[in-house]
């Protein structure tokens, strides 16, 4: 006879999720790309930023308060300035930086500054979806 402690016992099984709660995304991460430049490309890169699958920029205008002496040595001409906000998904970030890497060396004046900061949480599927550009299946749009 078997004895009770030594008797196994078969795993528990987590209780299904039903309904959206089933279909969770964490595959893809979502970021937060800052692009500074001139106000006169603003426009420019917000475009060029929106090509890599990016559904929502903001753009802020700014004047910046760095005196002549610094923007002669950082190689900025005009101290208006647009900062791009936008939310980006981190499987695009690297094409999105080499992209702006090279359009701020080629384009005359076009110089800028780029860079991310990682999102921890987004409150709700369907926001997070709307931003990470995510395709609903049939399966889930019921």
């Amino acid at each position: 006879m078997a004895d009770k402690n030594t008797e196994k016992r078969a795993p528990r099984r987590k209780p299904e999720k039903k309904g959206a709660a089933a279909h969770t995304v964490t595959s893809m991460k979502l970021e937060l790309l800052i692009t500074i430049v001139d106000r006169k490309k603003a426009e420019y890169y917000a475009d060029l930023i929106q090509s890599l699958e990016v559904n929502m920029q903001v753009t802020a205008f700014g004047h910046g308060t760095a005196d002549a002496k610094m923007l002669v040595y950082l190689g900025l001409a005009e101290s208006d300035k647009a900062v791009i906000f936008s939310i980006i998904r981190q499987d695009k970030i690297k094409d999105a930086i080499n992209m702006l890497d090279e359009k701020f060396r080629t384009i005359k004046d076009g110089k800028g500054v780029a860079f991310t900061v990682p999102f921890t949480s987004v409150i709700g599927s369907l926001i997070f979806r709307f931003l990470s550009n995510a395709k609903m299946t049939g399966k889930e749009e019921k």
